[in-house]
């Protein structure tokens, strides 16, 4: 009896974040439309949808560690519940993200854009791509899901750059861009750092399933990248 009421709970928490998972999917998406389409409105809808993300942060945390200390779960469960902390945090760090991707928006509708819009929308995608299957991949307990997430991540660091360097060849040819550019360049690294939470999603549930640790081992990886 006393199981199945944790297993019953356990599931309403997974149920929460996913929750939770799906509205920070939701503000990437309004975040990048409203620059897109030029409509400052929709950060609105962003703002308000960041005080249910922080509701939910602290409900997730609270009820995670009433848990864990009802029930002090061992093994498989023990660490299920440190993933869903770890993941709950994450997922709340999109969530402000995507706020200051509105907040620099504000700064870039006043005038006309500096360049057209083709690779961010694109860098965006595959973020929230990345965000969308390392939840999946937490849903189903897929490592090979998790592992692909992995590998996107160069896709969007790639992006970034390439953004950096044609934004950086307009400042310097016209410097009235300058402020502009700026902003969409900080918009640029908030997308890149979307990409860095799923990252860390996935390892999360590489470690959950497996047991086995992989985020030293991707920063590693990294490092012999460059």
């Amino acid at each position: 009896m006393i199981q199945r009421h944790f297993d019953e709970e356990l599931a309403d928490l997974k149920k929460k974040l996913l929750h939770m998972g799906s509205l920070v999917q939701e503000m990437i998406h309004l975040a990048v439309k409203g620059l897109v389409e030029q409509d400052e409105s929709m950060a609105k809808t962003v703002f308000g949808m960041e005080n249910e993300v922080n509701g939910l942060h602290i409900e997730i945390d609270n009820i995670a560690l009433r848990l864990i200390a009802l029930h002090q779960p061992m093994a498989a469960d023990l660490r299920l519940l440190a993933t869903v902390v770890k993941i709950n945090s994450e997922i709340e760090r999109i969530a402000d993200l995507a706020v200051n991707m509105c907040e620099s928006t504000h700064f870039i509708l006043a005038k006309p854009l500096v360049k057209p819009l083709i690779d961010l929308p694109e860098m965006a995608e595959i973020a929230q791509k990345m965000v969308s299957e390392s939840l999946k991949s937490f849903t189903g307990s897929d490592v090979a899901l998790a592992q692909r997430v992995l590998d996107e991540d160069d896709r969007v660091d790639d992006l970034k750059d390439q953004i950096f360097r044609e934004l950086l060849t307009y400042m310097i040819s016209d410097p009235s861009t300058i402020d502009r550019a700026i902003s969409l360049i900080l918009i640029s690294r908030n997308i890149e750092r979307i990409g860095d939470h799923a990252t860390n999603i996935a390892e999360d549930v590489i470690y959950m399933v497996q047991g086995r640790d992989v985020r030293h081992k991707t920063k590693e990886m990294e490092k012999h990248k460059y």
